[in-house]
């Protein structure tokens, strides 16, 4: 498990001239980003796909979190385009074990991202077996969208039945609450919005990681 917090910038675009603007600006000033892949069926919007992903070049290493039915479909291109690992909805798969299975024959790591009505019991039995647990704040989907509290509840739960999961957290993160989620142990915080849709984006980044890094249990 990492410690302390780390910020993760999250790129959602449907545009792919807009995905390479914001992978340069990404480069810029850290060396790892989540990016969002959305089929318009596991989440109401649509997001660039896998194929306009690789066709982008890029130093950086990264993640994808896919928000899409049938996520396994999506492993080998990603692989091949260089993901590190894939974070998929515990919600979006009848078998959740075979698509770890999936992931982990494919060399790829592996996330269980949860949406914010599933109850900790429900995957916990799963939790030891992937590399992380994504806690969406949101209900995901789209920039911006409304940060729900309640789901620290889950953090706390989480991190109380097993303390040495990397847990993360995604949506609605700002500089009002991310120092809120460095001092309940959160190691991944992903930030999209307060990153990319900020007048100087790796002016927001810094400020998020000094909040973080200044509110991390010591």
């Amino acid at each position: 498990m990492r410690k302390g917090s780390t910020i993760v910038p999250a790129v959602l675009t449907d545009d792919p001239k807009a995905l390479e603007a914001m992978v340069r600006q990404a480069e810029s000033f850290t060396d790892y980003v989540q990016f969002d892949i959305m089929d318009g069926r596991f989440v109401p919007s649509h997001s660039v796909t896998c194929g306009q992903l690789a066709a982008v070049p890029k130093k950086l290493k990264w993640e994808a979190h896919l928000m899409t039915v049938r996520p396994e479909e999506h492993f080998d291109c990603l692989r091949e385009a260089g993901a590190r690992r894939v974070v998929f909805h515990f919600e979006a798969a009848p078998s959740p074990e075979a698509v770890i299975a999936r992931a982990r024959a494919a060399g790829l790591g592996v996330g269980l991202a949860i949406n914010p009505e599933t109850p900790v019991p429900a995957f916990l039995p799963l939790a030891g077996t992937v590399d992380s647990v994504l806690f969406l704040t949101v209900h995901p989907g789209f920039y911006g969208a409304k940060f729900l509290p309640e789901v620290l509840d889950k953090v706390t739960q989480l991190r109380a039945a097993m303390p040495d999961t990397e847990i993360g957290v995604d949506g609605g993160i700002k500089e009002g609450n991310v120092a809120q989620m460095a001092r309940l142990g959160v190691n991944t915080i992903c930030v999209g919005s307060a990153v990319f849709l900020q007048p100087d984006p790796a002016a927001s980044f810094r400020r998020l990681t000094r909040l973080a890094q200044e509110a991390a249990p010591k």
